[in-house]
């Protein structure tokens, strides 16, 4: 029995939540709408994506996400046929009559939910009508020269004809949820409302336009958010239409929703409206059966990692891999508000650290952030190529060698060593040799840049000297270009390559949420996020001590960009300190984390909202006790007793101790901490039936 069919039977802190009992709550059905409803533009395609087994689990055939038609797109991720509710069905024959395209099917990733995808051109020829019915109702005009608004307009007009055929199905009765995400969605929310369809509404925003706008312009975003002139700042951005759309999408919903704490802060600035609910962004989490696994899958990612090394920095491959580390950066090439600008700087400093030390540990830093390139670098391409020919080399003379060996052990022969190699196996070996001298540093980018001098990383290096010299102990790849498994270069998913590195590196200054650093953490890799990240708000809110558990929170909110810049080298300096028992250690600590992002757990702010919007939409219906969002007690990881993760306590200065010694603190024991960690989690909310007659507390949803 799905949860659904279950609130007919439970009540909220002593009050019913549904009170008629001549309405089915079964039939309750849920709508999601977004712009990125199997097409991906950004990150809320994740959300999305990876929230719908979740969903699906809890709403069953009730559940139908809304997008856009694209064909490329639907041809490749959705299986189509004909809806079997008869509503949907023939609300969906409806929009045919009238001529708009409509197309019906499963969606087919983990949960397989049910989308309706709207084509806007079959709808086109309404733009101008729907445009001045827009107008007439919130007296938000649309500019002709923007392309995205205006389909904006088209899907919106769209989806309210939709929700207004199915209500209208059900003749009043509260029937439908739906929840709009971004302001691309906006625009049906704001239709339904001032056309009074009997639906409950909720709006998320995952980022406000005009904050992403203003963090890109290097304003003082966070000093001056109760400052901004907001009309004026989005009107000079020529963006106060979509400013409008989005402000008026938060207000006009029954509940307003935001991703983090953070972000609400900003929205309640920007918005006008404190949000009622965080619904934080979640991941689906598969566990290992072998607690050792995901550390297996890292040495074999990361021994992938060191053969592109090898060919890259040929001639100069001066430093030992075994004591390298990997560290990178990835996301969308914004070089202010994803912290690019402060982690170059860090590295700088971390690179004078390493070499006043003497230390011996070498670090590798990844940029994984696509721009705008011409094709591959030839010396990165030839690196590869020399990378092979010294493998293929190696194989022949080996295959010689072992060959006389083998015919000098059968004669009863003592190896004579002398006599094996003859003068054309030297003559070859040599050739190798030379083929590997290179009069050039290792490049810096693996690609050619399509504006090189105005490209903002690679100026920022040119500034600090970071040139993959010999006397560096910092070295720097930049690849502008997503991982590739069929890539000539890095032949890796993304996720393989975050598998085999050691830090990921996120001093974002701008980050709603934060899924890279999410991801590291599902996966054992420990990451560096910022308090202006969601992310990095959520892990200190439930997590003692972020540091022992992998997670490096840099303040960029109350420290100057000098401190912070400060604050990010040490952190990776003490990283390259550890030993390494002390990475494996922390990796195990930052998997178990990965419980605390599963959207089993996550789940339950959005079902908060949509009870929520039940009670404010239908009162009359619906009652819950006006308390806070779901509480969060029991969920706080307390710091372990065991050894610390850094090397605070070590006598050792810098990172010389080698990496087999085991001299570390033998107090740690990763079953019994990993039980720990399990009961200062809570369960994640069971989807299950409620027992009849037991009365279920709103934090238990």
């Amino acid at each position: 029995m799905s949860l659904v069919r279950s609130l007919s039977v439970c009540s909220l802190n002593g009050l019913p939540l549904w009170e008629d009992e001549n309405l089915p709550v079964e039939d309750l059905m849920f709508f999601e709408v977004s712009w990125e409803v199997t097409n991906k533009v950004g990150g809320i395609y994740t959300v999305i994506q990876t929230k719908a087994k979740v969903t699906a689990d809890e709403w069953g055939e009730n559940y139908v996400l809304i997008g856009p038609y694209y064909e490329h797109n639907v041809k490749t991720q959705v299986e189509v046929f004909e809806p079997s509710n008869p509503a949907i069905k023939k609300a969906v024959d409806s929009m045919r009559y009238r001529g708009f395209q409509v197309c019906f099917g499963r969606w087919l990733i983990e949960g397989n939910p049910y989308v309706l995808l709207f084509d806007i051109g079959s709808a086109a020829w309404n733009l101008d009508r729907w445009k001045g019915e827009f107008w007439d109702a919130c007296r938000i005009g649309i500019p002709h020269y923007d392309s995205e608004s205006n389909d904006v307009v088209i899907f919106g007009s769209l989806t309210a004809l939709f929700l207004k055929e199915i209500a209208d199905q059900f003749h009043d009765k509260p029937k439908l949820i739906v929840q709009f995400h971004e302001w691309q969605a906006g625009v049906g929310l704001i239709l339904s409302r001032i056309r009074n369809i009997p639906i409950a509404t909720i709006f998320t925003t995952h980022a406000t336009l005009l904050g992403r706008y203003l963090c890109a312009g290097n304003a003082d975003f966070y000093n001056l958010l109760d400052k901004f002139n907001v009309d004026k700042e989005a009107g000079e951005r020529q963006i106060y239409h979509r400013y409008c759309m989005e402000r008026a999408s938060a207000h006009c919903a029954h509940v307003f929703t935001t991703v983090s704490a953070i972000t609400a802060v900003e929205a309640e600035n920007m918005m006008k409206r404190k949000p009622d609910v965080i619904t934080p962004n979640g991941l689906n989490i598969k566990r290992f059966s072998a607690m050792h696994e995901f550390q297996n899958l890292h040495a074999l990612y990361k021994s992938r990692i060191q053969e592109f090394i090898r060919g890259h920095f040929y001639g100069h491959l001066d430093f030992n891999l075994e004591k390298t580390l990997f560290f990178f950066i990835a996301g969308r090439y914004e070089f202010t508000n994803k912290g690019a600008d402060l982690f170059i700087e860090a590295l700088s400093r971390l690179n004078f650290l390493l070499r006043v030390h003497m230390c011996d540990v070498t670090v590798v830093v990844f940029f994984i952030m696509p721009g705008k390139t011409h094709n591959f670098n030839i010396e990165t391409l030839k690196g590869q190529a020399v990378r092979k020919q010294l493998w293929d080399t190696a194989h022949i003379v080996k295959e010689k060698f072992g060959k006389r060996l083998y015919e000098a052990l059968l004669k009863g022969e003592t190896p004579d060593m002398n006599k094996f190699l003859d003068r054309d196996d030297l003559t070859i070996m040599k050739r190798a040799i030379y083929a590997t001298q290179r009069q050039t540093l290792p490049p810096v980018t693996t690609h050619n840049m399509l504006d090189d001098g105005n490209d903002p990383i690679l100026n920022t290096i040119r500034r600090i000297g970071l040139f993959n010299n010999r006397a560096d102990r910092v070295k720097i790849v930049f690849h502008p270009e997503f991982l590739s498994s069929t890539s000539p270069l890095l032949p890796m998913d993304y996720e393989e390559f975050v598998r085999g590195c050691h830090l990921g590196v996120f001093p974002s200054y701008y980050e709603p949420w934060g899924y890279t650093p999410a991801e590291c953490t599902v996966m054992g890799i420990p990451s560096v996020t910022t308090n202006l990240s969601g992310f990095g708000c959520f892990m200190q809110e439930h997590v003692a001590d972020p540091t022992a558990y992998g997670i490096y929170i840099v303040d960029r909110r109350f420290r100057s960009v000098d401190e912070s810049c400060n604050q990010l080298t040490q952190f990776m300096f003490g990283f390259c300190k550890q030993s390494r028992r002390q990475r494996i250690i922390q990796r195990n600590r930052t998997e178990r984390l990965s419980e605390l992002l599963d959207w089993r757990y996550l789940g339950r702010y959005y079902m908060h909202a949509r009870h929520l919007a039940l009670c404010k939409a239908f009162p009359e219906k619906f009652q819950m006790d006006p308390i806070a969002p779901p509480l969060t007690e029991g969920f706080r990881y307390p710091r372990p007793a065991s050894v610390p993760p850094s090397p605070s306590v070590s006598l050792h200065s810098s990172p010389h101790q080698s990496d087999d010694e085991e001299n570390d603190d033998e107090r740690y024991d990763e079953d019994e901490e990993a039980e720990k960690d399990r009961r200062n989690i809570k369960a994640p909310v069971s989807l299950g039936p409620v027992p009849m007659g037991k009365n279920q507390s709103h934090a238990e949803y």
